[in-house]
């Protein structure tokens, strides 16, 4: 028998309060979850939670150690719901994994992370897996890519306009991060003010906007985001070098920028064919993690989904329950 096991399994029957007595035997096995006719049982619930339970007991609190397990069971039950909502989805569609889908991805993520098939397991083994469970449950997985793939992929589109949008909002926000080497005009505007007052002092800042005569601007040297007020700072932001900004009115009075470098170039900036790939690649995948939520939605609707489980919290009477 495995020894790690045994201690887990008995870890968490101390973490519940769990003593055997003569009158409260500790169950073993009972349905948890039904999915149309498909039962999902107590002990498929209590081997998927192990390899998270070493975190559980880490926790320095039994009331935190507790609550921590309840979710964790809370996460588990909701995820073989769906899991097995996808193996009857697969099953309909003629969708199977087979041991080679398995192997490559396998080798796939190997590749990925840079290791060695000997240092892939040691590190799987090191997360509380075996390679047994880390194969399943990757297989898990893949049936569920498949058939979100020939279910939603359909109904995916991204377009190169959607990919050219997020290039152009990566280099607005990169020009907006940089530093800027400013100069500065400022028409302070005294408290209370009359209103022809503070019209005379925009059309003096607007007479310093025109004209752009570097002496009329004082250096501020070198500012990067966040040194201004956003009001300030956007002003500045698009300016090119050399370019004087419109006149624009703060709280004390009214200022006007003129760009003299920025702290980097647009050089500095990958090209959009550069990111193409990076940028497509990350709208797919958000795209699809909306469609399997859809997906989802669509085939819990269309199931009978009747789950059983219950937190201990919820029946105090039942000391002796098994998670």
């Amino acid at each position: 028998m495995n020894l790690r096991l045994v201690s887990a399994t008995l870890c968490l029957s101390v973490l519940l309060g769990l003593r055997p007595s003569p009158s409260h035997a500790e169950v073993i096995e009972r349905v948890v979850a039904v999915v149309n006719d498909n039962a999902i049982f107590l002990s498929q619930v209590r081997r998927r939670m192990l390899p998270f339970l070493p975190r559980v007991f880490e926790l320095p609190s039994q009331e935190q150690r507790v609550a921590a397990l309840a979710e964790l069971r809370t996460q588990v039950v909701e995820r073989l719901v769906q899991e097995e909502l996808f193996r009857q989805a697969a099953s309909q569609m003629h969708i199977r994994v087979t041991n080679s889908d398995v192997d490559r991805a396998v080798h796939n993520v190997m590749q990925q992370n840079g290791l060695t098939e000997e240092q892939f397991w040691t590190a799987v083994e090191g997360q509380g897996f075996t390679r047994i469970q880390y194969r399943t449950d990757l297989r898990r997985q893949l049936l569920r890519l498949k058939v979100l793939n020939q279910r939603a992929r359909g109904r995916v589109n991204i377009t190169d306009e959607d990919v050219r949008r997020v290039y152009e909002q990566r280099v607005g926000q990169a020009h907006r991060s940089v530093r800027f080497h400013v100069a500065h005009a400022f028409f302070g505007i005294p408290p209370g003010s009359a209103p022809q007052a503070i019209a005379d002092l925009h059309a003096q800042a607007e007479a310093v906007r025109r004209q752009a005569d570097p002496d009329s601007f004082t250096d501020l040297g070198w500012v990067s985001q966040g040194d201004l007020p956003p009001v300030l700072e956007h002003a500045v932001a698009d300016l090119t070098p050399g370019q004087t900004s419109p006149v624009v009115r703060g709280d004390t009075g009214f200022h006007v920028f003129r760009l003299i470098e920025r702290g980097s170039s647009e050089d500095d900036v990958p090209t959009y064919e550069q990111l193409r790939d990076e940028i497509y690649r990350g709208l797919l995948d958000r795209a699809m993690q909306h469609q399997e939520e859809t997906l989802l939605d669509e085939l819990r609707r269309d199931a009978s989904v009747d789950v059983r489980m219950q937190s201990p919290a919820s029946r105090p009477s039942d000391q002796n329950a098994a998670p």
